[in-house]
């Protein structure tokens, strides 16, 4: 039986300001904040809550019949946070139906898998927690950044305990073969390999309010028919996309939406089901091993890399920012993380490409790739500067790791010591509590328990004096 993989992509680009050559060392904060909430708030309203709420109502009309996943970026969730909480809202709704997939991803949806392995550990470990905090879930599939993936990026996923791995299902990767099958991992035959339909998928996020294609318009029936026609033994069907094509890149007076509201009915129909990856990783044993020597991404034609670091520009500002990602994960400064995190973002790199591409972009305060290189290289001399400051750049890594680790290791010990003070201070106070207790208790006691031998005394004397009475003669007798 055939199944649909249906997931979607939530990130954020963060827009950096207008920053000049003399800015540097006299201004530190590289944003554009009303950018930001514009940006968030316009495609909130447009894209993600009409989205949300169709994907919910679906839910809700076919019960477990559907199923959606999602990823969201950490730098995305933040900006969500401050600026459209209600997206976050909606989507613990729709985690509270029990037919949603949360994923793991990088944090700062950067190009980390490409350049330092630990530093894309520790951001898949951090969207991770973040998924876990917000929706219960601890994800046990991963989606790096644009579906980056390689043998190599494979291996570390398998090695960090996940069960599976989005990537493209690339021509030049597949071959022959279909993407419509569970693959695995090279070099790790454990990790299992979900691929993206690139015809199928992009049917839908990129053409399907293009009048000029030839399958336009495209109803849900014909969609489904299409699937359903595939060979038997093809029985994965991943369709993967950025939410945002629901609302922006194909806007809703295209009906975009009530397309995907008749799909699960269409799909009914044919006897084709909607799992999430995990389902379908825990159910289906792989065919083969996928061998991908060279890095892959679902980006334009050639599926690679080449988006981001393909030019001397790009790959100059990458090396740069990557040559102090070892300093930033040892020195752990919340204020540098969180730039660290932002600067990551691959979005600056793309809005550096001179490559044409089919998938329109939009660079923002920037005239050309050459104008987003120099700002953004700018604000990175900035940074360095900054990092190098709070920790010299004479000190290596692993000089500067050791001095880190007993500046750690003493603050824990005053820690440790603290909380010994702490509890002794509690000791003594509880001591003092009983202390006060008792000389209370004793003073209650003292007054009733002198009263009683005073009394016993005076009886005591008068039994006395009456026996002297007795053993006396009177005068009279006498």
């Amino acid at each position: 039986m055939k199944t649909i993989c249906l997931y979607f992509e939530i990130h954020q680009v963060i827009h950096l300001k207008r920053y000049r050559f003399f800015d540097i060392g006299t201004d530190h904060y590289y944003y554009d904040d009303f950018e930001n909430e514009r940006s968030v708030s316009e495609i909130a309203e447009r894209s993600y809550m009409p989205a949300l709420d169709t994907l919910l109502q679906m839910i809700k009309d076919n019960g477990k019949a559907f199923k959606v996943a999602f990823s969201l970026s950490g730098v995305g969730i933040e900006q969500l946070e401050m600026h459209a909480p209600q997206v976050l809202d909606k989507l613990q709704e729709l985690n509270n139906t029990g037919c949603v997939e949360f994923l793991a991803e990088p944090y700062s949806h950067g190009l980390a898998s490409l350049a330092n392995e630990e530093s894309f550990r520790s951001e898949v470990k951090r969207q991770a927690n973040k998924i876990k905090e917000y929706f219960g879930q601890t994800p046990k599939v991963l989606r790096n950044s644009s579906l980056i993936y390689s043998d190599e990026i494979g291996l570390i996923a398998s090695q960090m305990g996940f069960k599976g791995m989005l990537t493209e299902g690339a021509k030049h990767v597949l071959g022959w073969k279909s993407p419509h099958y569970v693959y695995n991992c090279a070099l790790a035959p454990s990790l299992k390999l979900l691929l993206r339909d690139v015809r199928l998928s992009d049917d839908i996020s990129l053409r399907f309010n293009n009048s000029d294609w030839e399958g336009y318009p495209l109803f849900a029936d014909t969609y489904m028919a299409e699937i359903a026609a595939l060979p038997n033994e093809e029985q994965v069907i991943g369709i993967f996309m950025n939410l945002s094509a629901l609302g922006i890149e194909q806007p809703l007076s295209s009906n975009i939406l009530e397309f995907f509201k008749a799909l699960p009915a269409c799909a009914k129909q044919q006897g084709i089901t909607f799992s999430t990856p995990t389902e379908i990783c825990m159910k289906l044993k792989s065919v083969d091993n996928l061998y991908v020597p060279d890095t892959l991404s679902w980006m334009d034609e050639e599926r690679d890399v080449s988006t981001w670091l393909g030019n001397p520009m790009q790959r100059e500002a990458f090396n740069k920012l990557y040559s102090i990602a070892d300093r930033v994960r040892i020195a752990n400064d919340s204020r540098i993380n969180q730039d660290w995190d932002y600067l990551q973002a691959s979005d600056n790199f793309r809005f550096m490409s001179t490559k044409p591409s089919r998938v329109g972009m939009d660079r923002g305060i920037y005239d050309s790739p050459f104008d987003a290189f120099t700002n953004y290289m700018n604000i990175l001399g900035d940074f360095l500067n900054r990092v190098n400051t709070l920790y010299p750049a004479d000190i290596d890594n692993e000089e500067l790791n050791s001095l880190l680790t007993t500046i750690r290791n003493q603050g824990d010990e005053i820690e440790m010591k603290s909380k010994d003070i702490s509890n002794l201070q509690a000791k003594v106070e509880k001591l003092e509590a009983e202390e006060d207790k008792l000389r209370t208790l004793i003073e209650e006691k003292a007054p009733a328990k002198k009263a009683t031998t005073t009394k016993a005394t005076v009886k005591k004397t008068a039994k006395k004096s009456a026996v002297k009475k007795v053993e006396k003669p009177s005068t009279e007798e006498s």
